[in-house]
């Protein structure tokens, strides 16, 4: 599932994001979902959030929902 529907994304969830630095290589960083960013309801790049350990991106693929 990719994450550009805000629906889908809620705290505590497994993600893939891709942070800001990594957007040329779209390198993921694999993370557990603290807070969600986007205000809006969809975002073609994916909704942003933070995961627990502070990092922040855009959610490329959703692992687990709860």
């Amino acid at each position: 599932m990719n994450g550009q529907n805000r629906k889908d994304i809620s705290p505590g969830i497994s993600v893939d994001i891709v942070l800001k630095a990594d957007q040329r290589t779209g390198k993921r960083t694999r993370g557990i979902v603290k807070d969600i960013l986007t205000n809006s309801s969809s975002h073609p790049h994916g909704i942003k959030v933070r995961l627990t350990d502070g990092q922040v991106g855009r959610v490329q693929e959703i692992h687990s929902r709860q």
